[in-house]
This record gives C-alpha cells, structure tokens and sequence, in this order.
C-alpha cells in the first residue's frame, strides 16, 4: 500500500505577516509528504547514501515531525507532549521500525500540524515563544520553513533515488 497526494496551492501573496508564514510551512508540509506518494514501505524506507545509512524518506518525515513537535508545540505553545530528541540516540528520528510505513509516519506528521496550530493559536508573529523568550513566533515559524524547505530538497533526490520521480 502507498500513500496518496494531497491538494497543495501557494500562498497569497496580500497575507499578512502570520498568514503567510503559516501558508508557506503548509505548502512545503505538502510538498514534503507528496514526495512519498505512490512509494511502498520499502522504497520509502531506502537508505541509498552509504555514508549516511540511515537517511530515508521516512526517517525525513519521522524527522520533521520532531522538529515540529519542539519548535512549535513545546518551545512555542509550552505543550506537554513527547519529545524523541530527548534520547540519547542522535539518529532516533530516523531509525524506523516495521510499523512504520508511509501511511502510519504522514498520519503522525499530520497530527503534528493540528498540534502546532493549537500551540500558536491566539498568537501573533512577534508574541514570545512560550519557553524560550528570545524566540518569538514569527521565528519558530521562519525557522521551520527554512528547515522543511531544506529536508523537501532532500526528500527530491531521495525520491529520484527511489523511482526516477522529479518534481516541484
């Protein structure tokens, strides 16, 4: 089984400040979960760079959901919820299990997106963060279009990896 593509549409360029970042970081979440789209577990889990053995598309994801969880819902909504980067395991964002598949790890990336809008809602772009006052919302969010947009550069090449896929 393999997932599907989701609808995506760029942002509107007369947004406010907070509208816009937010539209961008949805944009590019889409863009990062349509990359496994029509893609097995076992392509999606492929790690294809030997010096790097456990970089896979959905390690990525697995990733940018705990980049998500902390910079948002953690340092900027102050949520109490589970961190991964809490381990003494570096890579435990990208070591997989069997249940991981692409359907199961875009779900829980998914889930972190209601998770992070519950975090800022009410919030405007330069309120502080909630645990960390020298951030404030309009760079957690700055800070997490820049860092999905870079892991969408590499989701393209592993998936070109994968199945000679190329796309925007």
């Amino acid at each position: 089984m393999s997932s599907s593509e989701l609808p995506r549409r760029w942002p509107e360029t007369d947004s406010d400040e907070l509208t816009l970042l937010t539209e961008f970081l949805t944009f590019l979440r889409i863009t990062a979960v349509n990359k496994l789209a029509g893609l097995d577990r076992d392509a999606a889990a492929a790690t294809p760079f030997p010096a790097s053995p456990v970089f896979s598309m959905l390690g990525l994801i697995r990733h940018l959901t705990s980049v998500e969880r902390y910079w948002l819902s953690i340092v900027g909504g102050g949520m109490d919820v589970p961190n991964r980067w809490e381990s003494p395991d570096p890579d435990i964002d990208f070591r997989l299990s069997e249940q991981d598949t692409p359907e199961s790890v875009v779900a829980e990336y998914r889930q972190q997106w209601e998770l992070s809008r519950q975090a800022l809602a009410g919030k405007a772009a330069g309120d502080p963060s909630t645990r960390d006052a020298d951030k404030n919302v309009r760079w957690l969010l700055t800070h997490l279009v820049q860092e999905t947009a870079r892991h969408v550069g590499h989701l393209d090449v592993l998936r070109e990896f994968a199945d000679g896929t190329t796309g925007e």
